[in-house]
């Protein structure tokens, strides 16, 4: 069997590591333009709902979403209905930064697929969706407790 995950991998941490340095002048670091990112293309999310889109432990979320609310970026609101759900929204700082966030992962995106037809981009795009699909049945398995038996 292909060893497809090895190369998502590589894929994925060339473009985290990519994207830390260039962010540093930012004050952004370790991963935390991602939750800039989402934060802002979903103002008004609860930290759960980031740890769950970004794959993360609700610890790392929590701790990465504190920094960001310390360096000015994100913004906690209460919700006046459920004390414990701390609503999080983008600062101005934040939104300011954001289309340059994007560009930079249009670009990446571009460059990933530089040379692809359309049919092979959709066609990447489908299979990828697939190997999420069935990878995110394990993580929520796994994050409730559970063990995998291999």
């Amino acid at each position: 069997m292909k060893e497809v995950l090895r190369d998502i991998g590589a894929i994925a941490r060339a473009l985290d590591s990519i994207s830390n340095i260039e962010f540093k002048e930012l004050d952004l670091t370790k991963g935390q333009y991602l939750y800039v990112i989402r934060i802002c293309e979903n103002p008004g999310m609860i930290q759960e709902k980031v740890a769950e889109l970004l794959k993360v432990d609700r610890t790392t979320a929590s701790r990465a979403i504190q920094k960001l609310v310390t360096k000015g970026f994100i913004e906690k609101r209460y919700d006046a209905h459920n004390k414990k759900n701390k609503h999080l929204f983008p600062t101005e700082k934040s939104l300011a930064l954001y289309p340059f966030l994007k560009r930079e992962g249009d670009y990446s995106n571009a460059r990933a697929l530089d040379g692809f037809s359309d049919e092979e981009i959709d066609c990447i795009h489908h299979l990828l969706g697939r190997v999420r699909q069935n990878i995110e049945v394990d993580w929520d398995y796994v994050k409730k407790g559970h063990k995998r038996h291999y």
